[in-house]
């Protein structure tokens, strides 16, 4: 079985949000850990995860020196992200295997996501990111091509598009490590969002990529045959925060849409996860789950978690 198991990027920090350096160093020991319980059982892991709080770090370092010197675009913010992350996983990756005496390789793979030129997201940005700021400050911002919004009594907020992923540059690479028995990770944070000009050459482009839709494209493109959305919650929930809620076990595809439709799952959470998992399944994958760590291993099984099948 090979899965593909993609981790929030809330996963890579302390459970009150912090996001120090040795706070996630700790958060990818827990995740590693869980991954080398899988590849005991010889479940073939691929691995992506979201990188919201670190990019949010380096939009703060942006905003502070732009008097000083021009602020990093978002793909290289990306990019870095997806190297420290990586780094710190397939060390933490390292050190767990050892521990349980697995002889496996480890590799990270800083991954390319092309979009479309012409993706609706490009005209109509709107996926906030970063902190808020007064109006000054954003206008420095504004002033380097960033695109500010005045969201009221809490200030402005940087506004950016979200395309739809299409395709994974880099997929061939990761395939082949995979297949060469390494356990990669891959595709942080949607991956590094590219557009391809006429001449075939790419070009990064200031966006942010679903990681949730991202880490779908990423499970075809690796072939697994079961996608994993890891999140703080060991089930997706109907009517939630209500008393009438109900957790969801095994849902064929077309159902888990209608519950979709219904508005059951909130867009900036739960949503896109379950827009994920119902892709995927409709491409061809065996399942999706939606689980916490805690119940990783049963959820491969069914026994546990939001498991996404086809109907």
């Amino acid at each position: 079985m090979r899965v593909l198991l993609a981790l929030g990027g809330n996963a890579m920090t302390a459970a009150d949000g912090r996001a120090r350096p040795e706070d996630q160093v700790a958060a990818a020991r827990v995740a590693a850990a869980a991954v080398a319980g899988l590849l005991a059982r010889e479940v073939d892991v691929v691995i992506t995860h979201g990188n919201g709080p670190q990019v949010g770090n380096l939009l703060v370092k942006n905003e502070l020196a732009a008097s000083v010197v021009p602020p990093v675009p978002l793909d290289w913010c990306g990019a870095q992200t997806q190297g420290t992350l990586g780094f710190v996983l397939t060390t933490a990756l390292d050190a767990a295997l050892a521990t349980r005496g697995i002889d496996r390789r480890t590799a990270a793979v800083v991954t390319r996501t092309v979009v479309a030129a012409d993706d609706p997201g490009f005209s109509r940005p709107t996926k906030p990111i970063g902190r808020y700021l007064p109006a000054d400050e954003a206008a420095v911002l504004a002033g380097h091509g960033q695109h500010w919004e005045d969201r009221g009594e809490r200030g402005w907020r940087r506004v950016v598009a979200s395309p739809e992923p299409r395709e994974i540059v880099d997929g061939a690479a990761i395939r082949a490590l995979v297949d060469a028995g390494f356990v990669v990770v891959a595709g942080g944070g949607g991956g590094i969002p590219v557009v391809r000009a006429g001449d075939g050459s790419l070009h990064g482009v200031e966006a942010v990529i679903d990681k949730d839709l991202g880490a779908a494209q990423l499970a075809r493109t690796v072939h697994a045959d079961v996608l994993v959305i890891g999140t703080d919650v060991p089930q997706a929930v109907l009517r939630f925060g209500t008393p009438s809620a109900e957790p969801l076990g095994v849902v064929p595809v077309e159902k888990m849409r209608a519950h979709a439709a219904e508005g059951h799952f909130a867009g900036g959470s739960m949503g896109p996860k379950v827009d994920a998992a119902c892709r995927f399944v409709e491409h061809g994958g065996t399942r999706a789950v939606i689980t916490d760590l805690e119940h990783l291993a049963e959820s491969l099984t069914g026994d546990s978690g939001t498991v996404v099948v086809p109907s």
